[in-house]
């Protein structure tokens, strides 16, 4: 058998590789074959990605003790199943303090934005202080910020669908304000003020629909209320907290996170009505499908079948990102052997102790 590879990114994760390290898991179901024998259907992810992993029947860890949305310990082998890489795992626990020792470390576990957060603040910051026109709408946005500025730099945009990672959120918000500038642009008699702040505003609801990270799941309002319908309950608790707030003006605000979604069956209560509702709910559509073919990309280049979307899409691998990609996994390989030579003269030289799952 191979010796497994350590600590590595899933990203550098190949078809045939023997892998183990830790990792946050962030879905845990019991399911059946068609056979009617139980194996398990999860999802291990760290700061370079993820990857959907399996637990087969004659897998003691089956049995193992571990729960979504805390960190594991795992050894398993990574297999091309239908043109997509997965890893069937041979053992399984969570991970603990002693672990620390065999290079268990948060950090490196929790997906994250790419983006500088200070730069994405800065220039969310800049675009709402000085480019919206209307004094009220100005201090609006300022106090919003000042209100939910430390939640929205950290909270992901969703559970699994787009920018769901660690300052996803303002990313998401960030890119959308940019485009929507670029748009008022092309389009002069869109409301430049109301739109901007339709972004502010749109998601500001999964504070409380969704857990911070690593735990990312929806909170129990999150299930029953819903971002939409909490959005706009935020947006008029900061307006009531600015005296004489124009109702016109936050009637309009009001329509757009309520229809942002686009479509009743997609969970908005009313569908966009106003032209400004209309863009918010395109830019919100872009932005997030983007972000999902990125990720996909990244994880696996080519012709693959996109859930999301409901269709096949093909994603080549563009030039200096795969580059990037192949040479970070070869720089992983390269000092995980080396490291792994020198821990094993000083494991040679070490007083005997118990065994673990990593030795």
């Amino acid at each position: 058998m191979a010796k497994p590879l350590r600590n590595t990114p899933i990203r550098s994760w190949q078809a045939g590789d023997v892998v183990q390290g830790y990792a946050l898991l962030t879905k845990k179901e019991l399911r059946q074959d068609r056979n009617g024998k139980s194996f398990m259907d999860l999802e291990v992810v760290d700061a370079s990605g993820s990857m959907v992993a399996k637990i087969w029947n004659d897998s003691p860890a089956l049995n193992g003790v571990f729960e979504p949305h805390r960190f594991i310990a795992f050894r398993g082998s990574v297999k091309l199943y239908r043109d997509q890489l997965q890893l069937s795992i041979d053992e399984c626990r969570e991970a603990t303090e002693e672990d620390r020792r065999f290079g268990f470390d948060e950090t490196l576990l929790v997906p994250s934005t790419r983006e500088d957060v200070d730069d994405l603040w800065r220039r969310l910051e800049r675009l709402l202080g000085e480019e919206v026109e209307r004094p009220v709408l100005r201090r609006l946005a300022r106090e919003t910020l000042a209100a939910h500025g430390t939640a929205l730099r950290q909270h992901p945009a969703a559970k699994s669908m787009h920018h769901a990672y660690r300052g996803g959120l303002l990313e998401h918000v960030v890119s959308m304000a940019e485009l929507a500038m670029a748009v008022c642009r092309h389009y002069r008699d869109l409301d430049r003020d109301l739109l901007l702040l339709g972004v502010l505003f749109h998601d500001l609801g999964k504070l409380q629909e969704l857990g911070a990270m690593p735990v990312n799941d929806y909170t129990l309002v999150g299930r029953l209320v819903g971002h939409v319908v909490l959005g706009r309950d935020l947006l008029r608790e900061r307006c009531a907290a600015i005296e004489d707030f124009p109702e016109d003006l936050q009637l309009l605000l009001e329509h757009m996170v309520l229809a942002h979604q686009g479509r009743k069956e997609f969970s908005s209560p009313v569908e966009p009505m106003t032209p400004e509702a209309l863009a918010l709910h395109f830019l919100d559509d872009l932005d997030s499908k983007l972000n999902q073919l990125r990720a996909s990309r990244e994880a696996q280049p080519g012709v693959q079948y996109h859930r999301g979307l409901g269709r096949f899409v093909y994603l080549p691998v563009i030039g200096e990102l795969g580059e990037r990609v192949e040479a970070v996994a070869v720089e992983v390989r390269e000092s995980v052997a080396v490291e792994e030579v020198e821990e094993a003269v000083e494991e040679a030289a070490a007083e005997p102790r118990p065994l673990t799952l990593f030795e």
